[in-house]
C-alpha cells in the first residue's frame, strides 16, 4: 500500500497497480448474502493517516447482498455490470466506464449480474 510521506510537505502519490498491493480476498457475512457466496478481492493502494481515506480496487464474482453505506464513496467500474437497488425499489445498473457516487446513508442491494471490477475512493466520516 502506498502512503504520503509522514513528515514534511504532503505531496501526490502514484496509486500502485493492484497487483504490486497486497490482495485481501474474502467472502460476505451470510446475514448479508441473499443469493450466491461471490469472493471478493480487495487491493487497498491508498490510506491516509487519520484511516478515513482509502482509495483501491475491489473485484466480486457474481452474487447479490444487503448494503449499508456509512462512507462516502466513487466508483469507476472497470468491468462486468451490477446492479444497485435502493431502499425504495430504484434500480441502477452500471457497467465498465461507468463512474458514479454511493452517498453515506445509502442501503438496499448490490447485485453483480456479471464478475464486477471497479476503482473507488472511499472517505468515511470519523465516529
Amino acid at each position: 500500500m502506498s502512503q504520503p510521506l509522514s513528515q514534511g510537505t504532503p505531496r501526490a502519490v502514484i496509486l500502485p497497480a493492484p497487483a504490486s498491493c497486497d490482495v485481501e480476498e474474502y467472502y460476505l457475512d451470510a446475514d448479508k448474502l441473499i443469493s450466491g457466496n461471490p469472493k471478493q478481492s480487495l487491493w487497498l493502494e491508498y490510506q491516509d493517516p487519520s484511516g478515513q481515506f482509502f482509495a483501491g480496487v475491489w473485484s466480486s464474482e457474481v452474487g447479490e447482498w444487503r448494503v449499508n453505506y456509512s462512507e462516502e464513496e466513487y466508483c469507476r467500474i472497470i468491468s462486468g455490470i451490477s446492479t444497485m437497488t435502493d431502499s425504495e425499489g430504484n434500480v441502477t445498473t452500471v457497467k465498465a466506464g461507468d463512474e458514479f457516487v454511493i452517498p453515506a446513508g445509502f442501503s438496499g442491494i448490490w447485485k453483480v449480474v456479471e464478475s464486477t471490477t471497479k476503482r473507488f475512493v472511499i472517505y468515511e466520516k470519523a465516529s
